[in-house]
């Protein structure tokens, strides 16, 4: 997949959008940063099971391996949603925040 972040996000808010709508949630500020700490912690979960650190539940390293991405994928879609309501230009940020250091434009 090779899509910009402002791509990615457009889409991530269809499946936001969606999800919201079928399961009558209303997303206010607060709803975007709660939800990047719920999935954080579902990632954090799924970490220590493969690091034999949590109950596996039954679970067996390919399940828990897809889980660990799954969550990730979740974290990663979460953050966008909240730059989004944020309006938080992420590309700008990047470049500003870590690019800066390597001497030249990352494109």
């Amino acid at each position: 997949m090779n899509l910009t972040l402002a791509e990615l996000t457009g889409l991530v808010a269809e499946v936001s959008d969606t999800y919201a709508s079928r399961n009558d949630i209303a997303r206010d500020d607060d709803w975007y940063l709660l939800k990047v700490q719920e999935e954080l912690g579902e990632l954090t979960a799924e970490y220590l099971k493969t690091t034999g650190r949590g109950r596996l539940k039954g679970a067996d390293g390919a399940s828990i391996r897809q889980a660990l991405e799954d969550e990730t994928a979740d974290v990663l879609a979460m953050l966008l949603l909240f730059a989004r309501n944020n309006r938080i230009d992420l590309d700008a940020a990047l470049e500003r925040k870590w690019f800066q250091y390597l001497g030249r434009s990352p494109r």
